[in-house]
């Protein structure tokens, strides 16, 4: 909203909108989280939060996997959660149902998350926040992405990583 002041300029004024409703999506999303198992249910939490504020629908867990309802919110109701034993049979399966493996980690041959096109139907694999993704891991996917860093530490949290790699996702697939 444009407001007019005495000397004839303009200046936008910003209301604040406490819980602005979701914008709607044309198709559902098609991407999918999957982690390794992680050592804290926080990190966990944060993520499912993030990935419920994009339209994510189903995270898959490795390991013991427990959502913090405080820290994840709202997506403690609206993701689907599923715990797995182990990571390698999850990551064959999705491949049969059409999903383009990526790793979150630094490799060699790891593709700046600036740069990388993500396919819609994706499953984002997260690792461990100590260990990262395994050679046993990494060996089964597609592409492995990573986050430019330009301090130290060395890597950004996972959770914090997660997030960014799902906005960046959203970013190129606004609309599902």
């Amino acid at each position: 909203m444009l407001r007019h002041l005495p000397q004839g300029e303009t200046s936008l004024l910003f209301e604040h909108q406490r819980h602005k409703p979701p914008r709607t999506l044309d198709r559902p999303r098609e991407l999918m989280i999957v982690c390794a198992p992680m050592r804290s249910n926080v990190n966990l939490s944060r993520i499912a939060r993030a990935a419920s504020c994009c339209a994510v629908q189903r995270i898959l867990c490795t390991g013991p996997a427990k959502l913090d309802r405080r820290i994840a919110r709202d997506g403690a109701d609206t993701l689907e959660i599923e715990i797995h034993r182990t990571l390698p049979p999850v990551l064959k399966k999705l491949r049969a149902d059409g999903y383009r493996l990526v790793g979150l980690e630094q490799t060699t041959d790891s593709v700046d998350l600036h740069q990388y096109p993500f396919h819609r139907k994706t499953a984002l694999v997260i690792g461990n926040e100590r260990t990262g993704l395994t050679e046993e891991y990494l060996k089964p996917l597609d592409d492995v992405i990573e986050i430019p860093v330009w301090g130290l530490p060395y890597s950004y949290n996972v959770a914090t990583a997660t997030s960014m790699a799902l906005y960046e996702y959203c970013r190129q697939f606004p609309s599902g």
